[in-house]
């Protein structure tokens, strides 16, 4: 059943949920018109402004009510009820989320209207104008001038519309219908470990563009060939056959003309001998320019190969060990929120460059496309995740279309960046026929759409042969992925630190391991000795223990300690402690580096990165 619902493809799913084709690729460096900034908006917890009494959606009547908010209606005369007014609306800032904004909104979940007034004006006639959102959680329906563009379903993701047929230079106004609702069969499903922050949570803005323009490309080396740049350039527009497409890569004195398919495509290959590889020791981007008739359009691009060999991860060839930590998408500056700038995702991992890390697990969703762009800069492997977490409805069909659709809309946003190596499928789901089936067709849906790439997923643990101290991976998923990834908490959920001097590992399957997550709650400041509960003492020795026990596994090849800093969470309830905050971070919600920082730190100094004494030629 999944498998012939992933053979439909991206299109069909992206019509489905977003009413169009996927987003135009680099919207990062796009001629756009940033819509940042304040905007009005209405709490509206009972959607009065999208049903009427009846809860018909107003936008399906014959007649549209004025009291549908997104008509942006006012009074004609004074007899004229109407029960709401956007612009004597408070006002809230985009981007940026309603829970830390606004402490009446801090637990809410439910609808917020959004609206934004401004001018446009083209700069030719000809052009066409795309409103692009960076995320908007988690459920949106999206208006201009009275006009509805469209809905998109999931949080993390990035979505478009056309707008060109609807601009006017002047008074144009965009309402968004924001709604964060946990439902059973959304994805993530209602169970999660983070905060469910509302709003539209990153950039939004108007990218102009010509007729035909570039809509998509995909430039990476061949996975077994390092001399051999592949890929595609697409065209999109009313005119896209037999045009000509010129991509330059000025540095390394590379020119190509390519032209163009009846469907508008051009695939592309090039032979490369000078090229610098792209690695934590040296992030080399390139300038791509890709230019046509009518636009130019620039990239920076960072080559490399990911490959596994047995029990090995090769960067470039060369065995590779990941020193690294997952990060939920939380603002580093005291407040927290959701992260959603430059500046937040360079602080984010500069602390894990302090901390020793070449690699970072984007936790459990996609991050915003900043902290990808600085990894690219700054040398930084990154795993990124479709959020599939824990018990989500495996068996319906329209919840598998979502995880998809999330999926591809992540892959097709960072497919051009060196820095992602690991797409991964899920976490910590409970094993059946059809979890196996779901997750198996979303790694297939991954390797059509980019082959370049390892497949992992953060799986959980069992006892070998009902030994208690004998640990192995016995899911059948593990059979799937390209890396072995499992979460494993001995010491915090299991037992104490101690426990951790007597577990031994059997990993049967010949993949590389990585401890995707491990840990233990400490509030920083708070002390004792290290069977303290929550103390930097307990905290500082499980890390001790643990990184001990977990170097005895022979296949290790990188973990992911959870996590890099103390993060909302509402499961987290406990009074003086925790606080609605899961502290299981090396720093705190205000910055402060714990004890267990340290440890790992030192950890990372004396581990190698790179391999290649132990790696057979």
């Amino acid at each position: 059943m999944m498998k012939n619902i992933a053979s439909f493809g991206v299109l069909l799913i992206s019509l489905t949920l977003t009413g169009q084709e996927l987003f135009l690729q680099n919207a990062y460096n796009r001629i756009a018109t940033s819509l940042n900034g304040e905007w009005n908006y209405i709490v509206d917890p009972y959607e009065n402004g999208f049903y009427d009494y009846r809860y018909e959606p107003f936008e399906n009547a014959e007649s549209v009510s004025k009291n549908a908010f997104f008509t942006n209606s006012k009074p004609t005369d004074k007899t004229d009820l109407i029960e709401y007014d956007f612009d004597k609306a408070p006002l809230i800032k985009v981007p940026g989320d309603w829970n830390t904004q606004k402490e009446k909104l801090y637990y809410y979940e439910g609808t917020v209207w959004y609206k934004k007034s401004f001018d446009y004006t083209k700069a030719h006639d000809s052009n066409r104008v795309f409103v692009y959102f960076g995320a908007a959680n988690y459920e949106v329906d999206i208006y201009l001038n009275g006009e509805k563009l469209g809905k998109h379903v999931g949080g993390f993701t990035p979505f478009q519309f056309e707008v060109s047929p609807l601009l006017r230079e002047k008074d144009n106004f965009l309402i968004v219908k924001v709604d964060n609702k946990r439902k059973r069969e959304a994805v993530p499903t209602l169970n999660t470990d983070w905060w469910n922050y509302g709003g539209l949570t990153r950039d939004v803005k108007l990218i102009e563009t010509p007729g035909t323009y570039i809509n998509d490309y995909f430039i990476q080396l061949k996975k077994d060939d390092n001399r051999l740049i592949t890929g595609y350039l697409e065209l999109n527009g009313d005119d896209v056959s037999n045009k000509k497409i010129t991509l330059e890569i000025p540095e390394l004195k590379l020119k190509k003309e390519l032209l163009t398919n009846v469907e508008g495509k051009a695939l592309l290959e090039i032979k490369t001998k000078k090229i610098q590889y792209w690695s934590p020791e040296n992030p080399k981007l390139y300038e791509v320019l890709l230019r046509t008739d009518g636009e130019t359009l620039q990239d920076h691009i960072g080559f490399r190969t990911i490959n596994t060999e047995g029990k090995y991860i090769l960067l470039n060839g060369e065995p590779t060990f990941l020193r690294g930590i997952c990060l939920h998408e939380e603002s580093p500056n005291e407040g927290g929120g959701r992260a959603n700038s430059q500046e937040e995702a360079r602080k984010l991992l500069g602390w894990a460059k302090e901390l020793g890390c070449n690699f970072v697990r984007l936790a459990h969703y996609p991050h915003n496309e900043y902290i990808i762009r600085e990894a690219d800069k700054m040398g930084i492997m990154v795993w990124e995740e479709d959020p599939v977490y824990w018990t989500i409805d495996w068996e319906n069909e329209a919840t598998y279309r979502n995880a998809e659709n999330q999926l591809s809309e992540v892959i097709h946003r960072d497919k051009n960046r060196a820095s992602v190596i690991i797409w991964s499928m899920a976490n910590e789901t409970p094993t059946s026929g059809a979890r196996n089936e779901f997750l198996g067709s979303l790694a297939e849906h991954a390797r059509q759409m980019d082959p370049t790439r390892l497949i992992s997923a953060a799986l959980e643990i069992s006892r070998y042969e009902g030994n208690p101290t004998t640990l192995t991976i016995s899911d059948s998923y593990a059979d799937v992925v390209d890396v072995l990834s499992f979460n494993q908490y001995i010491g915090w959920y299991v037992g104490t630190p101690e426990l951790a001097q007597r577990i031994t590992w059997k990993i049967t399957q010949d993949k590389p391991v990585i401890i995707s997550e491990f840990g233990a709650g400490a509030k920083y400041g708070f002390h004792g000795d290290a069977l303290t509960r929550w103390s930097e003492e307990y905290q500082a020795d499980l890390y001790k223990e643990t990184l001990k026990m977990i170097d005895k596994i022979e296949k290790l090849q990188g973990v992911t300690p959870w996590i890099l800093k103390d993060f909302r969470s509402p499961r987290r309830l406990l009074n003086g402690i925790q606080d609605d905050y899961n502290r299981k971070g090396l720093i705190s919600d205000k910055g402060e580096k714990k004890q267990a920082f340290f440890v790992l730190q030192d950890y990372y100094q004396k581990k190698p990165w790179k391999m290649s004494n132990n790696f057979p030629k």
